[in-house]
């Protein structure tokens, strides 16, 4: 067969396919150059040892056909790494709607879950566990969605710090009740995704809350509105004014020293154990307010406290100068005004009030002080019977400024900071009860996003 004009090309221009000059084999190397055949002259073959020190620098094996350009090998893919997902809470009584929200956050990677301290749930919620934390424990880490799970060292809301300051998460996963200010403000400081559950139940299965399950008892906590402090004593003898108050259903279970009137609400339950009984409704609180306060008390809680939690709906309480107890009391029921009421307040949870902070330390009460407090808690009660949002509004944060005039230990620096970050949707603001931390309560007709609705007691 004749030969061809088709030259070999020659070893370099072989190397250079697949290998970088300065990577060629040095056997090679040391091989002479073959001269590139002219054209129409016999191709020449390489000799064996040729060939085969071209099929190892190739990556072809000894024998296999040879080729200019051979394919270059894929390197293997690494697995991708599942991100690390944080939850934390109390899980005392483990329901289905605990198992749908672990399984919620594990979709977003390898679920850890940090378990609440007998400690912490007795500082925060003021009572014990059902269930110890060994057992919760035990529990949580028998479930399918769990990776793995501890019992976090701190203390408060955020009791995991220490647990996952050496090894952050990816995800802090929380939902709508377990939501707060710090908790986000703590992840945006380490670089942490912050996301907040959906809270979608399983299929065929309700939804469910530890609240609503336990059932311990239906007696409300209230919230005053305006006008707050005007029931002690040492405040109402410079000038008189109204409190206004709304009895609020238990569908949460707020924590202590939250300024939702807690421990008035636990002498409530000693008392009448799981509702409040029939009757006289102004005489029962008034049964709840000795019972609070008995000869000799070296601090008298005001009279509101059990007047806000007895009375259903919204009610206006007139305090005379220096009286521990309300001289007239005027209820309003109506379910419109109820409804348009309870649509527009939503409770932004913040850390409890601290053990050791005294509010009424450094307080400056006055004559021209107290007024103020007394005239915004006046407009607001004009306000809200009109149904003007605006107006209700401005008289709620009027009545606010009045009260941290007075007493300024009310706002904290973490307060501070959740006025500073609220959206321009809100028309109106204050803390629940003396302040220092628990709730900060939103006046708005737009729905405040990872926020607490609340329900009016009806009767």
């Amino acid at each position: 067969m004749p030969e061809t004009n088709k030259t070999r090309p020659s070893i370099p221009h072989v190397l250079d396919s697949g290998l970088e000059p300065r990577t060629r084999n040095p056997e090679c190397r040391a091989l002479p150059e073959h001269p590139r055949p002219k054209v129409g002259t016999k191709k020449t073959r390489p000799s064996t040892s040729v060939r085969l020190s071209h099929a190892e620098v190739s990556g072809l094996e000894p024998g296999t056909r040879n080729k200019i350009n051979p394919e270059p090998k894929k390197p293997e893919t690494k697995q991708k790494l599942k991100k690390k997902v944080f939850v934390s809470g109390c899980f005392d009584l483990l329901h289905s709607g605990h198992v749908a929200f672990f399984e919620e956050a594990a979709t977003y990677g390898d679920l850890y879950v940090g378990i609440g301290s007998d400690r912490t749930i007795r500082e925060l919620k003021g009572r014990s566990t059902i269930n110890t934390e060994a057992e919760r424990l035990y529990m949580v880490k028998a479930l399918k969605p769990v990776k793995d799970a501890w019992i976090n060292k701190g203390s408060g809301l955020l009791d995991f710090k220490e647990d996952i300051h050496d090894d952050p998460p990816h995800i802090l996963f929380v939902n709508e009740d377990g939501h707060t200010p710090e908790k986000e403000k703590y992840c945006r400081e380490r670089g942490i995704e912050y996301l907040i559950s959906r809270r979608i139940p399983h299929k065929n299965l309700p939804a469910r809350s530890t609240t609503a399950l336990r059932q311990e008892c239906l007696i409300p906590y209230r919230i005053d509105l305006a006008g707050g402090w005007l029931d002690q004593p040492y405040v109402s003898k410079y000038w008189p004014g109204p409190v206004i108050t709304i009895s609020v259903q238990p569908d949460y279970d707020f924590n202590d020293r939250s300024g939702m009137s807690t421990s008035t609400r636990k002498k409530a339950i000693e008392l009448w154990h799981s509702d409040i009984p029939e009757g006289d409704a102004e005489k029962l609180a008034k049964i709840l307010f000795c019972y609070e306060n008995p000869p000799g008390s070296e601090y008298v809680s005001g009279s509101q406290d059990s007047l806000g939690i007895v009375l259903p709906g919204l009610n206006y309480l007139w305090y005379d100068k220096g009286s521990y107890w309300p001289s007239s009391v005027v209820k309003q029921t109506d379910p419109t005004l109820l409804s348009w009421l309870e649509e527009r307040i939503y409770l932004l949870a913040l850390e409890p009030r601290d053990s050791g902070l005294n509010v009424t330390d450094g307080r400056d009460i006055s004559e021209a002080k107290a007024k103020a407090l007394s005239v915004a808690a006046e407009e607001f009660w004009m306000s809200v019977n009109l149904l003007d949002a605006h107006r209700t509004g401005k008289a709620i944060t009027a009545s606010f400024e009045a009260q941290v005039a007075m007493f300024p230990n009310m706002v904290t620096p973490v307060v501070r900071e959740a006025i500073a970050n609220m959206t321009e949707n809100v028309l109106g603001y204050k803390l629940s009860g003396a302040g220092g931390g628990g709730y900060l309560v939103l006046f708005s007709e737009v729905k405040i996003p990872n926020t607490l609705s609340i329900r009016i007691r009806r009767k």
